[in-house]
């Protein structure tokens, strides 16, 4: 009989991350020997080669990437049951890793942080911006995610959060700044700051844009949501963002202009793995998410009633 120690899991899974004996033993913190040995005394539980060595370099064996299926997942069950045992011995405590794009999400997000963390002082939030968010929760990098709407995947729970369109925001002086609404074509006139073309918001509005027939040139780009509005403010040009922004901008200067027709559309879902234990921490932290992004985007979308409701994808 084959006798699994979680511990040669954990060695087996570093070094299929790695390719690489000894980045994978400093990242475990043992010696590269001790790590090699390991591997070995594994192999010949399973009786069968796990990597393939050619030089420096390795590669799985099609019984590595066999064994590395189930390794991720009785680990994963592992992370669970001393998630689910910690959860009993402390009450409402824990750390929550919550994912988002790169752009104004952690910037709408603050003032729901600020009210969770008032509610549950004892329970730790991270939050990483990711272009790969989805990933990450798979590889279980993250708790939870907040992305784009994608296909369906049967390793993932996906809770719609709602969609929303993009409005030209420009200061108060700017021309445009008294219209109560514009054509997508007018953007072509317009000088515009925007996120660089990495990231996926961008994109998007780079996309409707090019299906209407042109293409942006903005005149500077940022990362920064923080930035991106300051430059707005100091009068470099407008920008083409999610309506509900200006909800989290209160008294800026700024105006919001819905872009009637067909407007650049941003769909969102919450992302968990289906088969990962999710604490009652966790569990109230989405619920706190959904009754707050929901809220929010029903509030922007009103201000542009013209826009047709988007068809699911």
């Amino acid at each position: 009989m084959i006798h699994l120690e979680t511990r040669h899991l954990h060695y087996f899974l570093a070094v299929c991350q790695e390719l690489h004996f000894t980045r994978a033993a400093e990242k475990l913190g043992i010696s590269q020997p001790t790590l090699s040995q390991q591997i070995k005394v594994l192999e010949g539980e399973l009786g069968l080669p796990l990597f393939d060595r050619i030089g420096k370099r390795i590669a799985l064996t099609e019984a590595g990437a066999l064994l590395k299926e189930y390794a991720v997942q009785m680990v994963q069950n592992e992370h669970s049951a001393k998630a689910a045992m910690d959860e009993l011995r402390l009450d409402n405590r824990g750390t929550i890793r919550l994912g988002l794009l790169p752009s104004d999400l952690d910037y709408q997000l603050t003032p729901l942080l600020v009210k969770f963390h008032e509610d549950y002082p004892n329970i730790r939030l991270q939050v990483f911006a990711s272009t790969v968010i989805q990933q990450e929760v798979l590889d279980n990098k993250l708790d939870i995610g907040i992305c784009l709407q994608g296909p369906r995947d049967e390793l993932l729970t996906k809770v719609d959060l709602g969609w929303e369109p993009y409005h030209l925001i420009v200061r108060g002086d700017h021309p445009y700044a008294a219209k109560s609404h514009i054509e997508l074509s007018e953007l072509q006139s317009i000088q515009l700051v925007m996120y660089p073309r990495t990231f996926i918001g961008r994109e998007l509005v780079e996309n409707t844009c090019r299906e209407a027939g042109f293409a942006l040139e903005p005149i500077m780009e940022t990362g920064s949501a923080t930035s991106l509005i300051q430059l707005v403010q100091a009068g470099i040009g407008g920008t083409v963002q999610p309506g509900s922004l200006m909800d989290a901008i209160k008294n800026s200067g700024l105006r919001s202009i819905p872009i009637l027709g067909s407007p650049p559309i941003r769909k969102l879902s919450l992302i968990y793995r289906a088969d990962r234990y999710i604490t009652k921490a966790t569990h109230t932290f989405i619920g706190y998410l959904k009754e707050f992004w929901m809220d929010h985007l029903e509030s922007s979308r009103t201000d542009n009633i013209s826009t047709k409701t988007p068809t699911d994808t």
